[in-house]
């Protein structure tokens, strides 16, 4: 009982450094609409649904209703993160707007989000930037989550069909041959993988959202086989990237560079959530105790997470990953406490398969 103890108050610290700590800050400023304060929330419900802790589910609510009148100003791949827990509050509170905006967000990713020539969707994002025809593995949690979530949520089944097709493309457009890791990204109009960085970060989103977003999916369209295969190929190649502490270099295959605390979270609880949905056997689980021990050493007394990298574009070369600062952001929190949530939950008692759903 005392490592569950452990786990709960760890998480409470993590979770209560994301909400009450006033910041202006880009990395941890809550209070906006874009991929961090997206996957802010995201982990806040997943602690609060897996957890059982009803706070952190009404924090989650109440935060839509102050900033959904942010969610009009801007519509691009990556500021679709937020969206993700709208599903679930339409479920708890009944209201609507949750499930029409839902619904005009999913279409537009259907009819009109720019994509590449290969169909994957191209990855927008809120700065003033454009990454022409480049595929991110970021975006299957920013995005494809999201879309996965709606179709649950309204049992149609072309949601469910778009989200299967962009993790199928996403894993193969980005998948390592050699390796079986993941690029960040493609580009489709060179067709090469740009700086070829196997970032570590990158295959965390990735790890995670796959089994997230086939759980959601699975009882309206068939998964394909190869999505599974691929991602157990992926999980393996990973174990082999896996330093003596448990954690991950920002980029993996380079022992030099710093080790990264959001990309090994992720990665960890990835594993998990692949353990719960059948597509890993018991053998990760060694695997995800040194990774949770090296990431609960990284946390502060006061619920901070150490050695999370900042915001990471695809990079013109691998050496620059190296040079991306570190500092305390809401990914790098939340990934930490989906980490902390699922061992939590694991240790409470084994599930036949992942799911974030309460209802």
């Amino acid at each position: 009982m005392k490592e569950i103890e452990e786990l709960e108050d760890l998480a409470e610290r993590v979770y209560h450094r994301m909400i009450d700590t006033p910041a202006k800050d880009w990395g941890m400023n809550i209070e906006s609409w874009d991929w961090v304060p997206g996957v802010g929330v995201i982990s806040i419900l997943a602690y609060g649904q897996l957890t059982g802790n009803a706070e952190a589910i009404d924090y989650v609510n109440q935060w839509a209703v102050r900033n959904k009148h942010l969610s009009e100003q801007v519509k691009v791949i990556n500021s679709m993160a937020p969206y993700a827990i709208f599903p679930e509050l339409y479920r708890i509170s009944g209201e609507r707007w949750y499930l029409e905006t839902a619904i005009q967000i999913g279409d537009w990713m259907l009819k009109d989000a720019p994509r590449t020539r290969e169909g994957a969707y191209e990855h927008t994002v809120t700065e003033d930037a454009e990454f022409s025809e480049q595929v991110w593995a970021d975006t299957l949690f920013m995005a494809v989550l999201f879309l996965a979530r709606l179709a649950r949520l309204t049992g149609d089944s072309k949601y469910a069909k778009e989200a299967e097709f962009q993790l199928l493309v996403h894993l193969r457009l980005l998948q390592d041959p050699h390796t079986d890791v993941l690029f960040h990204g493609w580009n489709c109009a060179d067709r090469h993988h740009m700086s070829s960085a196997r970032w570590a970060r990158a295959n965390a989103w990735v790890m995670l959202a796959s089994p997230w977003i086939a759980e959601e999916i699975g009882s309206l369209t068939p998964v394909a086989e190869e999505i599974v295969d691929r991602y157990r190929q992926l999980a393996e190649g990973l174990r082999d990237f896996q330093g003596e502490n448990g954690l991950w270099g920002t980029v993996m295959d380079q022992p030099e560079f710093y080790t990264e605390t959001s990309a090994s979270a992720g990665i960890a609880a990835g594993w998990i959530a692949g353990m719960r949905m059948g597509w890993l056997d018991d053998t990760y689980k060694e695997a995800v105790d040194r990774t949770l021990n090296g990431v609960m050493e990284r946390i502060d007394p006061d619920g901070t997470v150490q050695g999370v990298s900042g915001g990471t574009p695809v990079m013109p070369s691998i050496a620059a990953y190296q040079k991306i600062p570190c500092y305390p952001t809401l990914y790098g929190q939340g990934l930490t406490l989906i980490l902390l949530s699922l061992a939590h939950a694991e240790m409470r008692g084994p599930c036949d398969k992942y799911s974030t759903n309460v209802s």
